[in-house]
């Protein structure tokens, strides 16, 4: 197989990175973010320790890869992009394994250590570092696209977990997975994350190179080095502003399907999940490829939580009885969950410095994660302060999402970002 050096050749590269970070997200949230409340129920059912000792693995799960992900651009620099993506694999899988053989408390939360520290590589900051070499203009488009790959890992591998353990055990369920998951992204880093434009004698955006330096607007905005990043307003309002918006999302949706159950039934409410996932996609997609070059991207962040507030008021205008109703809030609710992860580094991208963004993606992520790690079990306790109302988790969620929206509008310029 063979690439042209021109950087204007039809054979850009940069599709097949996006594709291949698409794999990647696939994997990564299928394992590390989909697969953990899958894992927690094999164990209990294996070992029979309480949801408090399993629940507090797959918060260190989330807190472990914090503090990892944050560390990200020291790892990058390091090793390598592609020796990263590799290591993680492989810690990811090998952590899996941890999970279905531990026989002691100590072995599962060693095992939590190494799923946490793995997945990361393969998340959000990861699939940011691989796309954006490639892409500056069309950096939305190929983002949302690459991002995607979460939706479809949750799609797959929720009911996937579930067969496989159900028909060969938990153990060789992760054994065989695990070694799937090491070959595909060994691959992938080799024979696709490893490439830079540089390499290929490409430009970002291929034949839209020139027209994409052009146009951005981070070009001319100054580095903040050290500790001035953290007093920068931008950032604060940033990263307050995923934190928030992914600790509502996560929290909420960690107790949506038992909480519509009663209405719709076990199958509906499964049917009802799978469809928030979908309208992930299509919100995401939407969101990615209709946003204009010059559009405001905190506004549009704003508008996407402001759908899922109104998808959080069907549901209360449901009362949780009217399954039509219902359906109609969670479509709306599931409208903007990927949104929730994809528009934090477009956001970044605009506002900060090129030698920035590689430094506040990885940043706001890991405060993310540190954040919403806690979310289940917060809304566990507001919904158990009150166990026959519905009204109490609902709200919560949407004023903690209009906080969000608070937080990214306060840090809009007061010129145009693009």
């Amino acid at each position: 197989m063979s690439y042209s050096g021109s950087p204007t050749s039809s054979a850009f590269y940069g599709w097949r990175v996006v594709a291949g970070a698409f794999v990647v997200a696939v994997f990564g949230w299928g394992l590390g973010f989909y697969g953990p409340p899958v894992y927690l129920h094999a164990v209990r059912e294996a070992r029979g320790w309480s949801i408090a000792l399993t629940s507090t693995a797959v918060t260190v799960h989330y807190l472990c890869g914090a503090l990892v992900v944050a560390n990200l651009p020291k790892f990058y620099r390091r090793f390598g992009l592609a020796n990263v993506t590799r290591a993680g694999s492989l810690s990811l899988s090998v952590g899996l394994i941890g999970w279905a053989i531990a026989d002691l408390p100590w072995q599962l939360f060693a095992a939590t250590l190494l799923t946490g520290c793995g997945w990361v590589t393969l998340g959000a900051a990861a699939i940011n570092a691989i796309v954006a070499p490639w892409f500056v203009r069309h950096r939305p488009k190929a983002l949302t696209t690459a991002y995607n790959g979460a939706s479809v890992g949750g799609i797959i591998f929720s009911p996937l977990w579930v067969v496989l353990i159900e028909w060969v055990g938990f153990a060789r369920a992760t054994m065989l997975v695990g070694i799937v998951t090491v070959f595909v992204i060994w691959w992938l880093a080799t024979m696709v994350i490893s490439r830079t434009p540089e390499q290929l004698g490409q430009r970002p955006d291929g034949e839209a190179a020139a027209s994409s330096i052009a146009t951005t607007p981070a070009a001319s905005v100054a580095a903040l080095p050290g500790h001035m990043l953290w007093q920068n307003r931008q950032f604060q309002t940033l990263a307050a502003g995923m934190a928030l918006g992914l600790f509502a999302q996560i929290g909420l949706l960690a107790h949506l399907f038992s909480l519509i159950v009663p209405a719709l039934g076990t199958g509906w409410a499964g049917i009802a999940a799978g469809l928030a996932t979908a309208s992930a996609i299509v919100g995401r997609t939407a969101f990615g490829w209709l946003m204009p070059t010059g559009a405001d991207r905190r506004l549009w962040a704003a508008m996407s939580y402001t759908i899922q507030i109104v998808g959080i008021g069907a549901l209360m205008l449901s009362g949780l009885q009217s399954p039509v109703i219902i359906l109609v809030g969670v479509l709306l609710f599931g409208f903007g969950i990927g949104n929730a992860t994809s528009f934090p580094p477009l956001i970044a991208q605009v506002e900060f410095a090129k030698e920035d963004v590689v430094r506040v993606v990885p940043l706001i992520v890991a405060i993310a994660q540190a954040t919403y790690a806690f979310a289940p079990a917060v809304f566990g306790l507001i919904r158990e302060a009150s166990p026959t109302a519905i009204w109490p988790i609902l709200i919560a969620a949407a004023l903690i999402k209009a906080l969000a929206i608070a937080a990214f509008l306060n840090g809009r310029r007061r010129k145009a970002a693009i």
